[in-house]
């Protein structure tokens, strides 16, 4: 059962006519490696997904079956990455707000309302609201997450098999130490935000 606390906002909004209701979040905002990656997702409530929740919460099998079970179910989802050549240039804040704007502004059909994780407020035209923690406290955000997360996971670990001496498979990026201790002896590859690595480099 999704807790009714996890769809309050989403039915709120729907009582108050809007019918789109968008979630958004990101994933990778900390790591020294690859892309940071957002997803968007208007899900379905009349055809909710059991144990959606804050990524971070779920363990990682668990988050692979219902990653598939929202891109099913969704009545929109669009994931989008902004690579760590962007990060470097515009900084990771502004590519993040890129990235979920782009996440919004891709979905097939346009929503009428956006719920944005954290405190971000979007480049979007678009009525929004940022709401704090909103992947462990708003369904369509959670599902949001999950997509996202998976995604990147997916991704990392096809990165580990083309510079596997920084063990991304474990580590998804993050500066981990068997991650520094690689940076220190081999340098940085072409994923690697240069821009946080000063203080390894």
């Amino acid at each position: 059962m999704i807790a009714e606390e996890k769809l309050a906002l989403l039915k709120d909004l729907q009582s108050r006519g809007y019918k789109f209701i968008c979630g958004v979040d990101e994933v990778g905002r900390g790591p020294l490696a690859g892309p940071v990656v957002c997803a968007a997702a208007i899900m379905d409530l009349d055809n909710l997904i059991d144990g959606v929740d804050d990524s971070k919460k779920v363990p990682p099998r668990r988050r692979e079956i219902l990653a598939d079970e929202i891109s099913k179910r969704a009545i929109a989802l669009n994931i989008c990455r902004v690579e760590p050549q962007i990060i470097d240039e515009i900084n990771i804040l502004q590519a993040t707000r890129l990235c979920m704007k782009n996440a919004v502004e891709g979905l097939k059909i346009k929503p009428d309302f956006v719920l944005v994780d954290g405190n971000m407020t979007l480049d979007i035209d678009i009525p929004q609201q940022s709401v704090v923690k909103g992947d462990g406290r708003v369904y369509s955000i959670g599902a949001a997450s999950i997509a996202a997360k998976v995604y990147r996971d997916s991704l990392m670990r096809e990165y580990d098999a083309i510079y596997p001496q920084y063990f991304f498979a474990d580590n998804k990026g993050y500066g981990t130490a068997a991650h520094i201790k690689a940076l220190r002896m081999v340098g940085a590859c072409p994923i690697h935000r240069l821009s946080f690595l000063k203080n390894i480099l």
